[in-house]
Order: structure tokens, then C-alpha cells, then sequence
């Protein structure tokens, strides 16, 4: 078993998952990799049990009822890696839009003892994402912006999720009370990872437009994010975080 587990989220990803799966089984660095799939019905699941044949136990898959949330699903696969003892935990999307390579950099910053959580950020220096509409990069960029000013949390890309882990954090923040689904709960993450004083360091990484598949946003998403901050910065406050 590796030291290092990277938890992938999936729903509706099976022109992607064995390909995503395939790239981190053959990294420098070795990682295994857990596939949480919200009853998709196009088989993703049942891809990522052929590549199990392939990959033995270094690849391995709950598969829930429908779809719960991205939150939900990351709660779940944190509680799988502390079971397993991991030390490094990594978040990254099944849809090609995070570079696997850079899972290497991630685990590397976490290993080296230079951060707790090493964020892959698409904003650390300067825009680094390719093919966004005008209008979403906005959208992306002033949200981030907000989440900073409202919650004070020093990141740039509050919403990123792309990340290593260390498992002292997981341990520490309780992550049975992160309540967000949305991408909330990548701000949530992080701000509950600064206050309880562990080093953040944000990798700027490139973030690519999915090429398969159809994205996961919605106005429910949005909306969740907008008051999200308000709580937290709120519950920070009184102490009731």
C-alpha cells in the first residue's frame, strides 16, 4: 500500500475514470486511488472494476445510491483514508482538468514537511486556466475574491480542488461537521485548516476545460457559496466552528 491515496469523485465519468486511473497508477511518485461514484448510469463504476482487475488493490470504489454531493463524497473518502492510515490525502476531478503529474509536486510539498495542505491553485500566479468562457472565469475569479475578503482565509484560489492533504489535518478538523457540498466546501476546508494553524502553501498549476463529459456547476452551487462564507466567518467568530 502507498503512503499517498488520491480520492476521485465521480458522476458520469466513464469516458475519463480509466484514463485518469491509468495516469496515476504509472506516476513517479506511487499512489493508490479511490473512486467514489454517485450512481452513475453511463457505467462509470463498472470501468473502474475493470481497471481494478489491472491494478489489484491499489484502486478501489464505493459506489453510493445517486447523487449525494461532492462534499458528502470527500467526507466519506477522508473517513476511508484515515481508516486506511494514508498520510497524504488527495482531491482532484476525474475530467482530465487537474494534470495528474502534478499529484508528484502536491505530495512532494505535503512529504517535505513545507505545507499540511499544498493547493493546486489556478490563481497563485496570475489566471493559469485554459479554455473557460469569459463569463465563468469571471464568475470564478470575483468569488474567490469574495471568499477572501469575507472570511479573511490568505488563499487565492479558495475554491480549488486540487489538493494533497496531510492526514494530521483530517484528524484535527473534524470533518464530520463540514456541512458544505458544493464547491463550499473547498472554502470550508481550507478556512477550518488555517484556523486550527496549519501551513497552507498554494503550487500554481495549469487548469484545463474538461473534454469529455458535461460540467458538475449549478445555481444551487453558487448560491450554497455565497452565504457559506457568512457562516463561517460567523460560527469563526463565536467560536462555534
Amino acid at each position: 500500500m502507498s503512503d499517498a491515496l488520491v480520492i476521485v469523485p465521480t458522476y458520469n465519468e466513464a469516458h475519463n475514470i480509466g484514463r485518469i486511473i491509468d495516469r496515476l497508477m504509472n506516476l513517479k511518485t506511487q499512489v493508490d486511488v479511490l473512486v467514489i461514484d454517485d450512481g452513475s448510469p453511463d457505467g462509470t463504476a463498472d470501468k473502474v472494476k475493470e481497471c481494478q482487475q489491472k491494478y489489484d488493490d491499489r484502486v478501489a470504489l464505493i459506489e453510493r445510491s445517486g447523487k449525494l454531493g461532492l462534499g458528502t463524497a470527500y467526507v466519506r473518502g477522508f473517513e476511508y483514508a484515515l481508516e486506511k492510515e494514508y498520510q497524504y490525502v488527495c482531491e482532484m476531478d476525474a475530467d482530465f482538468s487537474h494534470d495528474p503529474d502534478d499529484i508528484v509536486r502536491l505530495v512532494g510539498e505535503v512529504a517535505s514537511g513545507d505545507a499540511d495542505l499544498a493547493i493546486g491553485s489556478r490563481y497563485s500566479n496570475g489566471i493559469s486556466i485554459i479554455n473557460w468562457p469569459l463569463s465563468r472565469l469571471i464568475l470564478s475569479y470575483c468569488a474567490n475574491i469574495y471568499a477572501r475578503v469575507v472570511t479573511g482565509l490568505p488563499v487565492a484560489d479558495t475554491t480549488a480542488g486540487f489538493k494533497c492533504i496531510h492526514s494530521k489535518v483530517l484528524k484535527n478538523i473534524s470533518i464530520q461537521r463540514i456541512k458544505s457540498n458544493g464547491y463550499a466546501f473547498q472554502i470550508e476546508l481550507h478556512f477550518r485548516a488555517w484556523k486550527a494553524g496549519f501551513k497552507i502553501k498554494e503550487v500554481s498549476i495549469v487548469f484545463r476545460e474538461r473534454e469529455e463529459g458535461v460540467s458538475k456547476m449549478s445555481k444551487a452551487i453558487v448560491r450554497e457559496a455565497i452565504w457559506r462564507v457568512w457562516s463561517l466567518k460567523f460560527r469563526s467568530l463565536f467560536g462555534t466552528l
